[in-house]
């Protein structure tokens, strides 16, 4: 079968090269340490569990608190502040300690030598919803462009913010690979924006039914041995 030949791949991030969760109880603990030194009167009316609870009612406030999650946790602070009575202006140094915990990740062990890979063969870039800062990682240098929701303006899976990236590669979507661990909105997402989406299913999780990944890998190396066979059946970069 021919294939459109491949020049760009396209990266999630959370839980596609690092595990997200434990990054994000780190980092909501380090804040809350935080905040019994620095704000104690919001620690004494809010545990970690009632502000998760807070952000929730925050969420539907303002429609761009969907595609900016860091101003999202910035204004349940805020909130937060003022039902505790403690003064907000420390609310930016608080936001400043949980971005530096939730920069702090450990990529998956075949993350580094993956991109490394990949990148001698393809031009790579990403695209996320998150908020997380690839230079404060220490991986931006595998990228030719990053693409956040919240600064682009518009989230996954709107096809928009793939075409961006595409855009910013200089590579058209038939000719560019999409990864990543959500069924909707990265594989579906991907495709309705006219990419190949490969699902990277690290913790066995099964898809919907009415979605069909391209490809399905749990590691950049299977990702890489699959583009090979794929060039290998009749496609070129």
């Amino acid at each position: 079968m021919k294939h459109t030949p491949i020049k760009a791949v396209l990266f999630d991030l959370d839980d596609t090269l690092w595990a997200v969760t434990p990054v994000l109880t780190k980092a909501e603990s380090v804040l809350y340490e935080w905040l019994q030194q620095h704000l104690p009167g919001l620690t004494r009316q809010f545990t970690k569990e009632q502000l998760r609870e807070l952000r929730a009612q925050v969420l539907p406030t303002d429609a761009r608190y969907q595609i900016d999650l860091w101003s999202l946790r910035h204004a349940t602070l805020t909130r937060a502040c003022q039902i505790s009575g403690e003064n907000s202006f420390l609310v930016d140094q608080a936001m400043e300690i949980f971005s530096i915990a939730r920069n702090d990740v450990t990529p998956f062990d075949d993350v580094l030598p993956g991109l490394a890979k990949l990148c001698e063969r393809f031009t790579v870039g990403s695209v996320s919803n998150g908020f997380a800062n690839l230079q404060a990682i220490g991986i931006a240098h595998h990228f030719e462009t990053s693409i956040a929701a919240h600064q682009f303006g518009r989230a996954k899976p709107d096809p928009e913010i793939f075409h961006a990236a595409c855009d910013a590669l200089g590579v058209q979507p038939a000719e560019t690979i999409y990864v990543g661990d959500d069924p909707v909105l990265d594989v579906q997402g991907a495709q309705n924006a006219g990419m190949t989406a490969v699902w990277m299913n690290r913790f066995g999780r099964t898809l919907p039914d009415h979605i069909v990944p391209d490809a399905i890998c749990a590691t950049l190396h299977e990702l890489d041995d699959w583009l090979t066979e794929r060039i290998a059946d009749g496609a070129t970069t």
